[in-house]
């Protein structure tokens, strides 16, 4: 949204409401825009913290989510609900909104990834500042790399899951780390800020020691490290972090199939990841391997293959903006901090953003798009 901060609750509101209207046949990411609703909330709500801060849930259920209660509570408004895969998906990597298949707002021949699709491609489009999201695998920061927004990914048990794996965890997706933070401080009780002692020390690790990284994805990423240590935010501490691929064991854990031979995959991954952090308080990598991919899904390629190790280690991570590939798509940097380590992560990442300039990207452009289009159907599954 380009609502300036002292707007008031009502044209802030409208304004949301005004640019999901302008822009969602085009874009696709809701599946329901309760305008009646949220005005009716707006009058309890300004008397509030969040002022009527308008947000976004996922899925049609997200509005029952611990998330959503406690941010209406707080004084947020829900404008909708976000599109997710649609029924048959093999690949959770794109949306299904009211009027056809989500798209990337970047280029809509892309996936704007998944699952929490419809929710980063709102925020990416500034037809919300913030919207709720789920993170069993990358559901949160993947959409938010490939839509240039912030994504967070919580500790968890932070906040409740219905996931009986452990796998998923809540999240946040906004337009900026304050954003984000501003949301969780409402989320979890007793919330403290934890701004970052500068520089951070750091360990970058272009691919966890197993994954096959496209070069333009390693190339911004790596250029936006060099950025973060020039500008002496964070300083680079030697060594790597190299894991073993979680494939395996994720699939198993997911299925509710465990073997010997996985549980010692997942605990010697612990064990690295437990040394990293006793020696440094944060970890960065890119986001996803490859930039996004069309409609027709990902192929061979595991677009998850750098998030999901810390859905089996439950670790917090989040997505940071930090440039374009040359296919004019966003990327995003994964920062990964110590378990329980919430409120130190996005202080950490409140700096980092600040130091990159990822605060402020540039806008996707849009057409004008006619009431009702759709620009394309969804794969039949």
């Amino acid at each position: 949204m380009t609502s300036a901060p002292e707007a008031s609750p009502e044209s802030r509101l409208e304004e949301s409401l005004a640019r999901i209207d302008r822009l969602d046949p085009e874009l696709c990411a809701f599946t329901e825009v309760w305008h009646e609703e949220a005005r009716s909330r707006l009058e309890s709500a300004r008397r509030l913290p969040l002022a009527g801060l308008p947000f976004a849930v996922k899925g049609r259920t997200g509005i029952r989510s611990y998330s959503a209660r406690r941010l209406i509570a707080a004084g947020g408004i829900p404008v909708g609900a976000t599109s997710v895969p649609g029924p048959g998906t093999a690949w959770q990597t794109w949306g299904q909104g009211a009027h056809g298949r989500t798209v990337n707002p970047w280029r809509h021949d892309r996936t704007p990834g998944g699952s929490s699709a419809g929710s980063a491609v709102a925020v990416a489009a500034g037809m919300v500042e913030l919207a709720t999201g789920a993170d069993g695998a990358g559901s949160v920061r993947v959409p938010a790399a490939w839509c240039g927004v912030f994504g967070l990914r919580t500790t968890r048990g932070l906040l409740p899951s219905p996931d009986r794996t452990g796998l998923a965890s809540a999240g946040l997706l906004a337009g900026s780390v304050a954003t984000a933070e501003l949301a969780l401080g409402h989320l979890v009780k007793g919330y403290v800020p934890c701004p970052a002692r500068l520089p951070v020390p750091a360990v970058y690790s272009p691919c966890l020691g197993f994954a096959d990284v496209d070069p333009d994805v390693a190339r911004v990423t790596r250029e936006a490290v060099d950025r973060l240590v020039a500008a002496g935010t964070v300083r680079l501490v030697p060594g790597g972090c190299d894991l073993l691929d979680p494939a395996e064991a994720w699939l198993a854990v997911r299925a509710g199939r465990p073997t010997p031979a996985t549980d010692r995959l997942r605990a010697a991954d612990d064990r690295a990841l437990d040394a990293l952090f006793d020696r440094v308080p944060l970890l960065l990598t890119p986001v996803t391997p490859n930039t996004p991919h069309g409609h027709e899904g990902p192929g061979d390629t595991y677009s998850t293959a750098l998030t999901w190790a810390f859905n089996l280690s439950g670790h917090p991570a989040a997505s940071l903006p930090v440039g374009f590939t040359a296919d004019g798509c966003p990327a995003g940097l994964q920062l990964v901090a110590a378990r329980g380590q919430d409120a130190a992560l996005l202080g950490m990442a409140r700096a980092l953003e600040s130091a990159s300039q990822a605060g402020t990207p540039r806008r996707p452009r849009f057409s004008r798009a006619a009431p009702g289009r759709t620009p394309g159907r969804r794969r039949p599954g």
